[in-house]
C-alpha cells in the first residue's frame, strides 16, 4: 500500500505555513512570518489575519513545487483549527476546508498544542521518537505546560501556568530592557555573553507542577526601575548580564518543575516543545539531566520548534491512520482543548 501523502495547513498565529509529509518524512515545509507586528511590539490579531490572506495561497504553492508533488496526488488536508488567534485560524481553516472540497479528499482537524508535542515523531525531528509515556515540557509565548503523554491522542495536562507563558515572560522583560520584538532569541543571543549568575531575581513558589512568571517580570522591572535611578546607562552597561540572568531564571524555574514531575511520575523519558524549546539555555538544561538524572532527552531540531505546518501534517498522517476525519462544518476554534 502506498503512504498517503498529507498537506499540513498552519495559521493559528502571525506564521503562515504549509508542509507536505509522505509517511513520516517531511517532503517540504515552508513558511512566511511576518515582521509587521516588531513595530507594535506584538502580535496584532487583525493585522495577522490579513498576512495571511496574502500569503497563504503562495505559502502552500511553494509547498507543493518543493515536494515536487502535484495537488491530485494529496491523500488528505490537516488544518489548524485552534488553539490561536481566532482571525488568524480563520484564514487556513476557510483555505483547508475549500481546497479539500475542490480536490475531493478527507479534512483532518489537529490541536495545536498537540502537534507540538507529536512533532517528536516526524522521520528528522529527533534521531529517534520517544517511547511512551513521556513528559513534554510544551514552552511558548502564548502557552507553557507539563503533558503525560501515554499515547498519541492519550495526553494529560499535569501542570501549567497560572499567569504569563514562558516565551512571554521573555517578551515582556525585553519590552522592559528596550529590546527589539521578539525578545525571546535576543535574550538568548545576548545571554551568550554575560554572566548568568551577576544579578537574582525572585522565583515563584507554587506547589504541585503549575508554572507562574509575573512575578518574575515584576522582580525585574522593580530591579530595573531602582538601579535607573542610581545610573540612567545601567541596561545598556548591563545588558549581556541581564540577559543571561533572566534566562537562568525562567529556565531553572521550568526546569525544577518537570525535574519534579518526572522523578514523582518515575518517568525517564523527557521531551520539551513549543517555540521557547529553541532557546539554547533550555536545551543545555535538559542536556545535563542525561547524566545527572538519567534522562532520555527529546529536543526538536529548531524548525520544528516554532509554528510550523510540519508538524501539523505529522499528526494529520496519525489521525488518517486512524480515520478520524471531519467535515465542512467545522470552523475555527480559539480555545481548544487537548
Amino acid at each position: 500500500m502506498n503512504e498517503p501523502i498529507i498537506l499540513g495547513i498552519e495559521s493559528s498565529c502571525d506564521d503562515t505555513s504549509a508542509a507536505i509529509i509522505r509517511g513520516n518524512a517531511i517532503l517540504s515545509n515552508i513558511a512566511a512570518n511576518q515582521t509587521i507586528h516588531q513595530e507594535y511590539g506584538g502580535v496584532v490579531p487583525e493585522l495577522a489575519s490579513r498576512a495571511h490572506q496574502q500569503n497563504i495561497i503562495p505559502v502552500v504553492e511553494k509547498s507543493f513545487t518543493k515536494a515536487n508533488i502535484q495537488q491530485k496526488d494529496i491523500s488528505a488536508i490537516g488544518f489548524t483549527r485552534g488553539p490561536g488567534l481566532l482571525g488568524s485560524l480563520l484564514v487556513g481553516t476557510s483555505f483547508a476546508k475549500s481546497l479539500a472540497m475542490s480536490l475531493d479528499v478527507p479534512l483532518i482537524e489537529v490541536n495545536h498544542l498537540q502537534a507540538h508535542i507529536l512533532c517528536h515523531f516526524i522521520e528528522d525531528a529527533n534521531p529517534m521518537p520517544p517511547k511512551f509515556p513521556f513528559l513534554c515540557l510544551t514552552v511558548s509565548g502564548g502557552h507553557t505546560m507539563i503533558v503525560l503523554v501515554k499515547d498519541y491522542f492519550d495526553m494529560e495536562i499535569i501542570g501549567k501556568t497560572i499567569d504569563d507563558a514562558a516565551g512571554e515572560a521573555f517578551d515582556k522583560i525585553g519590552k522592559i530592557m528596550d529590546l527589539d520584538y521578539p525578545a525571546g532569541p535576543i535574550i538568548d543571543k545576548l545571554a551568550k555573553l554575560g554572566d548568568e549568575n551577576a544579578f537574582t531575581f525572585g522565583k515563584p513558589k507554587l506547589e504541585n507542577y503549575d508554572y507562574s512568571f509575573s512575578g518574575i517580570k515584576t522582580s525585574v522591572l522593580y530591579f530595573l526601575q531602582k538601579q535607573l535611578k542610581e545610573n540612567p546607562n545601567f541596561i545598556k552597561e548591563n545588558v549581556e548580564n541581564l540577559c543571561a540572568s533572566v534566562q537562568k531564571t525562567i529556565v531553572d524555574v521550568l526546569m525544577k518543575k518537570l525535574e519534579k514531575a518526572a522523578k514523582d511520575y518515575d518517568v525517564k523519558e523527557v521531551a520539551i516543545a513549543g517555540g521557547v524549546s529553541a532557546n539554547s539555555g533550555l536545551r543545555n538544561a535538559m542536556q545535563k539531566n542525561v547524566e545527572k538524572l538519567g534522562w532520555n532527552v527529546y529536543i526538536p531540531k529548531f524548525e520544528y520548534t516554532t509554528d510550523n505546518a510540519a508538524m501539523i501534517a505529522m499528526v494529520a498522517k496519525l489521525k488518517f491512520e486512524r480515520g478520524e476525519f471531519t467535515d465542512l462544518r467545522t470552523s475555527a476554534t480559539a480555545r481548544y482543548d487537548m
